[in-house]
């Protein structure tokens, strides 16, 4: 049942914000679009036949299938575990294994160049380039295939693998056959969020120097100033993000008929280890060490070596971050709270077209979309470029859908004939939302909020390209400290935002239970 829907000018109030947010969304990724298109004809042949390209898209897809299986390697056996056998404290261990999270791909690649090498606290030749990256890049996403794994563990129907032993069917045989095609779904959702951080990552492949078209963008606008070139290697990025999102899409619908369904009757009996449970202990341990107990211990080790004259500097990047992402956070709830509403309450297709637009803002590259937003601030609001107020719009337009989902799994929860009653004593839809339901959304929105706030702390490359001359942030910091290989210096810097970025975990676990 939806509520009757009411004449125009009462959702005006609604409709006109979620109208911009979507246009500030897409309008950018348009104007790229257009700039790329400037270029003449005889640029363009050459610019779409250098060989160059050719090298970034084996780079990327390289990365991208190595970090794919290498987290599959780690996520899959680390939920089984965590689910279905009778080991203690799984719990615990669940929780440890999301932690990683907290990390940015940036201040685990410089972890991993200021551990190593000469001088570093681990006696070991410094992995730059590609398997740097994938290491990296791995230990640092593979949470999020974790997550979702478990998730798809925890729901599994065990009649089906049940039912493949009474067929003679050994245990590993068994789980090929019955329980893998069940966990299709949610390994093709965590390649998603994997392989879209993947292809959109640019402070762990810089640092660590290898060439994907992240790096080359960034290269090509701020080192060659190729506008049209960048422009181009921008839209190839999204090419690929678009791509994967298709390819993804497809293959659950063609895996939705294979679904056992939502959940199951009962749990399936605990495997039992015996003797092999010491090795599982050591299985789940090594990630909780090398992702997260390694660069704790760096970062702490690298931040007691920092010259104490020096603490201004860190105070200064930390309100710089602050001031950047509070306003962000408070932007992106705003934004979020129409859309939703109009997605919730009123369900059609330009809802729903603007609800998919707010998450196209967060599915494109970061640098992408600054790129985007540089190319259209120059041209149509030039009294903007280079402003504290674009990086807050940029950074709020990027982390929009972070807000968008705790705050519409909120708006699920309120119930429909709160407003109702509302508007049969004479309430417009505006005010029946403000006066009934918005003091109930404030879990949602304080969750969504918190969400865009450590988001935008965390984020560089949007950052990098479009933060006010000399305005430096955490993450700009521990980026240009370590391109200088100044790592004592980045110590602090880093450390600050693995504690910021840890709250990011607690939202999400808190926010778990609550929605």
């Amino acid at each position: 049942m939806t509520l009757r829907l009411p004449h125009l000018p009462g959702l005006l109030p609604f409709l006109i914000p979620a109208l911009l947010t979507g246009g500030g969304v897409a309008l950018p990724l348009l104007y790229l679009v257009l700039r790329a298109l400037e270029a003449e004809p005889k640029a363009l042949q050459e610019i779409l036949l250098r060989p160059k390209n050719l090298e970034l898209l084996l780079n990327t897809l390289a990365l991208f299938f190595g970090v794919l299986l290498l987290t599959t390697l780690l996520a899959l056996p680390l939920a089984f575990l965590t689910t279905r056998t009778d080991l203690k404290g799984k719990r615990v261990f669940a929780i440890l294994l999301t932690l990683p999270l907290a990390i940015p791909g940036y201040v685990g690649a410089y972890v991993l160049l200021a551990a190593t090498g000469e001088g570093g606290i681990l006696p070991l030749p410094r992995p730059e380039g590609y398997w740097g990256a994938l290491l990296v890049l791995s230990f640092i996403t593979y949470p999020y295939l974790f997550l979702s794994l478990r998730a798809a563990f925890l729901g599994l129907d065990p009649s089906l693998e049940e039912a493949a032993r009474t067929l003679g069917l050994s245990p590993f045989r068994a789980f090929l056959k019955a329980t893998f095609p069940q966990l299709l779904p949610a390994l093709l959702s965590g390649y998603l969020v994997v392989g879209l951080h993947v292809l959109g990552d640019f402070g762990t492949v810089s640092l660590l120097r290898y060439e994907t078209f992240s790096y080359a963008i960034y290269l090509q606008y701020t080192a060659a100033f190729d506008r049209v070139y960048a422009a181009w290697l921008a839209l190839f990025l999204l090419l690929l993000t678009g791509g994967l999102l298709l390819l993804e899409g497809v293959f659950l619908s063609r895996l939705a008929l294979a679904r056992a369904g939502k959940g199951a009757s009962r749990r399936a009996r605990p495997v039992r280890l015996g003797p092999l449970a010491p090795l599982a202990y050591l299985l789940l341990s090594l990630p909780v060490l090398l992702a997260l107990v390694l660069p704790l211990y760096a970062l702490f080790h690298l931040a007691s070596r920092f010259p104490r004259e020096n603490l201004e500097g860190v105070r200064e990047a930390l309100l710089h971050s602050g001031l950047a992402a509070g306003p962000a956070a408070a932007l992106a709830v705003g934004m979020a709270l129409p859309i939703a509403y109009l997605a919730v309450r009123y369900p059609s297709f330009p809802a729903r077209l603007l609800e998919r637009l707010a998450y196209l803002g967060y599915a494109v590259p970061p640098l992408a979309f600054a790129l985007a937003w540089v190319f259209f601030s120059l041209k149509g609001l030039p009294f903007l470029y280079g402003t504290l107020p674009l990086l807050i719009l940029v950074l709020a337009f990027h982390f929009l859908a972070e807000s968008l989902g705790p705050i519409r799994g909120a708006l699920h929860q309120v119930p429909r004939r709160l407003e109702e009653a509302a508007r049969t004593l004479g309430e417009t839809p505006t005010g029946a939302f403000f006066r009934v339901t918005f003091p109930l959304l404030w879990r949602g929105t304080l969750a969504g909020g918190a969400l865009a706030f450590i988001g935008a702390v965390k984020e560089l490359p949007i950052t990098l390209l479009l933060a006010p001359m000399g305005y430096s942030t955490l993450a700009t910091r521990v980026f240009s400290y370590t391109q200088e290989a100044m790592f004592a210096e980045a110590a602090p810097f880093a450390l600050l935002i693995a504690l910021l970025s840890a709250a990011f975990v607690g939202v999400l676990l808190w926010s778990e239970r609550r929605f």
